[in-house]
């Protein structure tokens, strides 16, 4: 395997793998160091999704390598430890089931995604992905007109109980202390609000029957929850690429050319695009992978390429 690189993709999911089409077909060194753990990985089933709506996440994801595979891409499973400045580039070190190896890149694009931090709350994650759910546009369909449940854990629960009116006409909000601007326009709508704190979510791992709190139960057939994003970029620390806080958590700071803070980094996906679905991750891939050969194009021209 090649040690040097036009672009190294750290994160093979769907905006990495996105991205890796375009850079090779673009014709450029492009290395993929996934280290398998999509945030999707917990879902049976995907949507939205052209061409793989209700398929598997990682067939999209097999689909996406295969392509890029047939332009020169190379794709790695491993761990990466270490991102920093080299003498020219980037160096991009990662631990496989061999060893470690540092690989020097002209160009990095972050596609890590994020890790949903879920609530503490009894028995949600091992519902997570099947009757605990986070996003409607993902899932909505598939629990349409059934007894529908939000569990306020953030900013974000307000408006999942919003949108889900749209699916639903059978929705109870558990506020769980939270102010909620809506709370009388939900009510005038159909939906129950609960005070009484969440202690647990009941039923058989494969089937939520229902949320158990202080004053008694209430059946429910999927709840939605609006989880906290973790970034798990330390490896990235000795960059200090800037961040920014949203509702849903912390995400890169990033142009409107994917560029990060560091200008030979750039990121595409959930890692800077928390609410990003599949196809919304996928097209900054492909759009990030465009704007860096562009900017190898430059420096080619200018004869500053290595």
């Amino acid at each position: 395997m090649a040690q040097h690189w036009d672009l190294i993709i750290i994160g093979g999911s769907a905006a990495g793998v996105a991205a890796a089409l375009t850079s090779g077909r673009s014709l450029r060194r492009t290395l993929v160091v996934d280290a398998g753990a999509p945030r999707n990985r917990f879902a049976a089933y995907m949507h939205n999704v052209v061409g793989f709506d209700g398929k598997e996440p990682a067939e999209f994801v097999a689909a996406g390598r295969a392509e890029a595979q047939a332009y020169g891409v190379e794709f790695v499973s491993g761990a990466v430890t270490r991102l920093a400045e080299g003498t020219v580039g980037m160096d991009v070190t990662f631990t496989t089931d061999s060893g470690s190896a540092t690989h020097r890149a002209r160009r990095v694009l972050l596609a890590t995604g994020a890790v949903d931090v879920l609530p503490e709350i009894p028995g949600l994650e091992r519902h997570w992905g099947s009757g605990v759910l986070h996003c409607p546009y993902c899932h909505g369909y598939e629990v349409a007109h059934k007894r529908l449940g939000v569990i306020a854990t953030s900013p974000m629960s307000e408006h999942q109980a919003k949108l889900l009116t749209q699916w639903t006409s059978d929705l109870t909000l558990f506020a769980q202390g939270m102010e909620l601007e809506s709370a009388e326009r939900l009510r005038a709508h159909g939906a129950r609000l609960v005070e009484a704190s969440v202690m647990e979510l009941v039923g058989e791992p494969s089937a939520l029957a229902a949320v158990r709190t202080a004053a008694g139960e209430y059946p429910v057939d999927a709840v939605f929850v609006g989880t906290i994003l973790r970034l798990e970029l330390g490896f990235a620390s000795e960059l200090s690429l800037a961040t920014t806080q949203t509702p849903m958590g912390e995400a890169l700071e990033v142009n409107n050319m994917g560029q990060t803070s560091h200008p030979l980094v750039y990121a595409a996906g959930n890692v800077c695009n928390p609410g990003a679905i599949v196809p919304v991750a996928a097209g900054a891939g492909a759009q990030a992978a465009a704007v860096i050969n562009m900017t190898l194009v430059e420096e080619d021209i200018a004869g500053q390429g290595v």
